[in-house]
């Protein structure tokens, strides 16, 4: 796709609104809410790896098994890495979805609040009021070392390409 700032979903062309971030950049600073309706900083996480994913929904097919497939995959990466799956969905259907599937490996978290993931990552979708799907590793010092906006939403991302990045970062 040649316009980075658009994605389809279902075939249908969806432009993204927020500022795109790059690889090498700095990891824009966001607050989002928890299961519990507490927010939550990315400060919090400073000094591990990171593996920020988004959704648009737990509750569709791929999003769920994006994240079940990240979840086993973030019980071997280690203490010095987290994984993050960031989505619109209320912090109950999040708790309700995470219960259901047994993760407990991933931190889901909601923009639905403050909606700066979405903005500030640049993977908010205006006319869908939903996350684009996204992967972005973040390194300990808070630089995006990947990123990888799926072009077709309804697609998987490449999992193997992110985790691979994911074991270079914590190699440094």
């Amino acid at each position: 796709m040649a316009d980075e700032r658009m994605v389809t979903f279902a075939g249908t062309n969806m432009a993204l609104s927020g500022t795109a971030v790059a690889s090498g950049a700095p990891a824009p600073a966001f607050t989002a809410v928890n299961m519990d309706l507490k927010d939550v900083s990315s400060a919090s996480f400073a000094g591990r790896a990171v593996v920020l994913t988004t959704v648009p929904s737990l509750d569709t097919p791929v999003c769920d098994l994006e994240t079940r497939r990240f979840n086993e995959e973030a019980g071997r990466l280690g203490d010095r890495a987290i994984v993050l799956t960031v989505s619109m969905d209320l912090p109950f259907a999040q708790a309700r979805w995470c219960g259901m599937q047994g993760a407990d490996q991933v931190v889901t978290l909601s923009d639905y609040k403050y909606r700066e993931v979405g903005h500030k990552y640049g993977v908010y979708i205006p006319d869908l009021g939903l996350l684009a799907r996204a992967v972005f590793v973040i390194d300990p010092k808070g630089v995006i070392r990947y990123r990888e906006i799926v072009p077709e939403v309804t697609h998987e991302p490449d999992y193997d390409a992110a985790l691979s990045a994911t074991r270079a970062v914590l190699q440094q």
